[in-house]
């Protein structure tokens, strides 16, 4: 394992049903620093593979390390150092924005000043700073979004996970998690996030990987795998290969 690796998916499959593989022999490495997009189509296999990263989806099939650690064998470690975001996002909607904050505060142990100083921090960054005393129940898809991006900042993450992280944000919000995300991965973290816009992702990302019917069709940096052609040709070209 290489000693910069933050995630290590290897040689992952899931089969559902009738042995269709939603995916099928995955691989790839992403090392702290990086912004790693994971691209495809819708039924690709990119939630499938990013729910096994995080350990919401059981897997019998190959290896995944975040940090040295193994899904499988050491959960309670990765689940420490990871923070996750998913497409939709399900909050505990009885609480108010803030009571939700902190419960996730608790469960990571976070200090009662670290906790305020990260709330305050990102909460004036989202501009939901006024509504955190509402319930959650309450909020816009935006809002909840927001809700779920403050709630896996609050901890510091070595790796982040996002699947469609840009759905139902505002183009300002849009803006400051795009931000936020240069500024994790300069002090050391790694992000690993699904997406299939793909201008979003030529922009953002340092890496990629394209995945089609649940298997990798292309990875590498962005540098070396787009060479004069925009990522859109790229992909057009191993998706119709």
């Amino acid at each position: 394992m290489s000693e910069k690796a933050m995630l290590e998916i290897k040689h992952y499959s899931k089969a559902y049903g009738k042995g269709t593989k939603a995916a099928d022999d995955v691989c790839l490495t992403v090392e702290s620093g990086d912004i790693y997009g994971f691209i495809g189509h819708n039924g690709a296999g990119k939630s499938t593979t990013i729910r096994a990263v995080v350990g919401v989806l059981d897997f019998t099939e190959g290896e995944i390390f975040i940090d040295g650690h193994s899904v499988k064998d050491e959960p309670i470690e990765c689940k420490k150092i990871t923070a996750y975001i998913p497409d939709n996002p399900d909050l505990y909607e009885n609480l108010t924005g803030i009571q939700y904050l902190n419960f996730v505060a608790d469960v990571f142990g976070i200090s009662a000043e670290e906790r305020e100083k990260s709330i305050k921090k990102y909460a004036d960054l989202f501009e939901i700073t006024n509504s955190l005393g509402d319930l959650i129940s309450s909020y816009s898809h935006g809002m909840k979004q927001k809700t779920a991006i403050i709630s896996a900042l609050i901890h510091k993450p070595k790796l982040l996970v996002l699947d469609e992280p840009f759905v139902g944000l505002d183009p300002k919000a849009t803006f400051t998690l795009k931000e936020l995300m240069h500024e994790m991965c300069q002090n050391g973290t790694a992000v690993f996030f699904s997406t299939h816009v793909l201008d979003v992702a030529e922009k953002l990302c340092n890496k990629i990987a394209i995945i089609k019917q649940g298997r990798i069709i292309a990875s590498g940096s962005m540098k070396e795998l787009t060479e004069g052609h925009s990522l859109e040709e790229v992909f057009l070209e191993a998706d119709n290969e």
